[in-house]
């Protein structure tokens, strides 16, 4: 687990947060719940299958929305898109 901070492009406020790390990830994810609760601008117009590790579509989680951010981490500063995952179904 890190600290990052997370802040989005209309918004002054920079929020801290503990983010699990995996270095062979590729690309980054947020809980629908977290999203609504810090108030992320969300945007998507339909539904996205994930992919496993190893390659095969995952029918039990959808990337339900993308949120536009820029993450903080140790002096770095860089501008991203996390994927929400949740409240499908």
């Amino acid at each position: 687990m890190v600290k990052i901070g997370l802040k989005q492009e209309d918004d002054e406020k920079r929020i801290i947060v503990e983010a699990l790390l995996n270095s062979r990830a590729t690309g980054l994810v947020m809980s629908l719940e977290f999203a609504r609760k810090n108030k992320f601008k969300k945007k998507l117009k339909r539904s996205i299958y994930m992919r496993n590790i190893d390659s095969i579509s995952n029918h039990k989680e959808l990337i339900v929305h993308t949120v536009e951010v820029e993450l903080f981490y140790k002096g770095h500063k860089e501008r991203t898109e996390i994927n929400i995952i949740g409240g499908q179904k």
